[in-house]
């Protein structure tokens, strides 16, 4: 076993997780998939392999250490880019099912590409805006889990990520920096888009030692009509008070 193999399958086994040897290939084949179709397209700033293990794949896991992933039947992941965090834990635990929402077809295109040459199953790559997606009623108001890593501020987020989420699901917003800020701004959008913060967890990366928050977000109630807005709203004019 190489190094970095040896590093972060140690790093996982502090958090009680371990992987069999098809995962720790599937991870390998993702990894070198991810740095091939970079050299056509922007998928990553970050492509040396210590680095992608600890900064894509650690980091995408690492939700595990806050969220009972057994305990998850399915998952929606919005704003993926190059798939994370959902295929990394799709990949350490397989029986979920999943759903991507990536605005850019390019990028779609790759996820689906990784999904048939990981041989993974029940994952659906959807080339769309949140805004549009979360209006279809197959995926309105549906996961238990729903994540989305360092997309926007989170009064925007919760517009795109909320109405995903199942009455009693919960939102997992993954960011770097301190979330005191954007918590207070966001205020409003969790009134407005019936969720409330449940928990906050912070972790620091175990090599480079960049900070990690991740927030915790319930839903209580099925989301309002009016919502989302229209595709470029949320950004533009941010639900805040």
């Amino acid at each position: 076993m190489d190094q970095t193999i040896q590093w972060f399958t140690e790093q996982l086994a502090v958090h009680q997780i371990a992987l069999n040897e098809q995962q720790l290939a599937q991870l390998e084949r993702y990894y070198e998939l991810l740095v091939e179709w970079n050299e056509k397209m922007n998928l990553t700033g970050i492509t040396e392999r210590d680095a992608v293990y600890e900064k894509h794949f650690f980091d995408s896991i690492s939700l595990a250490f806050f969220v009972d992933m057994k305990e998850k039947r399915n998952l929606a992941d919005i704003g993926s880019g190059a798939g994370f965090p959902s295929l990394p834990l799709k990949i350490v635990f397989p029986h979920l099912q999943v759903l991507i929402v990536d605005s850019l077809n390019k990028r779609i295109g790759f996820l689906k590409h990784v999904v048939e040459e990981l041989g993974l199953e029940q994952v659906e790559a959807v080339h769309g805006r949140a805004e549009d997606v979360a209006r279809m009623a197959q995926y309105r108001d549906t996961y238990e889990l729903v994540t989305a890593r360092a997309v926007a501020r989170l009064a925007v987020l919760n517009e795109f990520c909320l109405p995903f989420v199942k009455p009693g699901g919960l939102f997992a917003g993954m960011k770097g920096a301190s979330l005191a800020e954007e918590l207070q701004e966001a205020d409003y959008s969790l009134k407005e888009l019936k969720g409330r913060v449940s928990k906050q967890y912070e972790l620091r990366l175990p090599n480079e030692q960049s900070e990690r928050h991740i927030v915790c977000i319930e839903k209580l109630a099925a989301t309002p009509k009016k919502y989302p807005r229209k595709a470029g709203t949320p950004l533009k004019q941010p639900l805040v008070k």
